[in-house]
């Protein structure tokens, strides 16, 4: 192993009570605390051992697939993704011309980065319905060259109101892995490992995931 020193990027994009969902899905994040349960009280899991009152904080969990969500098994092995910068703030920035200009040569994980991230890392809830996306020809751009993983910095990788979802049916039916709502305005544009684990929900397309970057 290298002894030189390794940083960890947490690209996740935060869940909040009243945070940016995607139109549509809901997202009820419910963190108050103030439940006390004594000794003996009837449930799954006791609080305490003692006769001393224990405050414990309970979560219910609310929410769709979308919310942060990485689309199939994002669960890899590690490997080494680029991390394409400088996409033109156009709601197109994610077509074959623009990926064309830079040199993705071998790279099968591929990270985009646009003004979307500034938008996340803001926390604004505000939906941006112009945020930059990946358009249908350059995701077949992104099958041709081998790309097997796209993250995008938005909540999803697909044009707002798209109406035939060419993008997500071009990457999803060869076998491409989407993770949408990374966070990506602080890590620079070079080579990472990267660790992305969603969560095992049965039967769904899709699931929030904690993705960080290692340099």
């Amino acid at each position: 192993m290298s002894d030189a020193v390794r940083r960890i990027w947490d690209v996740s994009m935060p869940v909040r009570n009243g945070g940016l969902v995607y139109p549509g899905q809901s997202a009820d994040h419910d963190f108050g605390g103030g439940n006390q349960l004594r000794r003996g009280t009837r449930r799954t899991c006791r609080a305490s051992t003692s006769d001393r009152t224990r405050r414990r904080t309970w979560t219910r969990r609310s929410t769709s697939s979308r919310a942060a969500r990485g689309r199939q098994a994002a669960a890899r092995r590690p490997d080494r993704p680029s991390a394409a910068d400088r996409v033109p703030r156009r709601r197109d920035g994610g077509g074959e011309a623009e990926l064309r200009r830079h040199d993705l040569t071998g790279v099968t994980r591929l990270l985009i980065r646009t003004r979307n991230s500034a938008w996340l890392a803001s926390g604004d809830p505000t939906f941006h319905e112009d945020f930059t996306h990946v358009a249908p020809d350059g995701a077949a751009y992104l099958v041709s060259i081998g790309v097997r993983l796209v993250g995008v910095d938005y909540l999803s990788v697909e044009q707002f109101h798209s109406a035939e979802h060419r993008t997500h049916r071009t990457l999803l039916d060869n076998g491409i892995v989407i993770v949408e709502g990374m966070v990506l305005s602080e890590p620079p544009p070079g080579d990472y490992e990267l660790y992305c684990l969603p969560l095992l929900l049965a039967g769904l397309d899709g699931a929030p995931a904690r993705a960080v970057l290692i340099s």
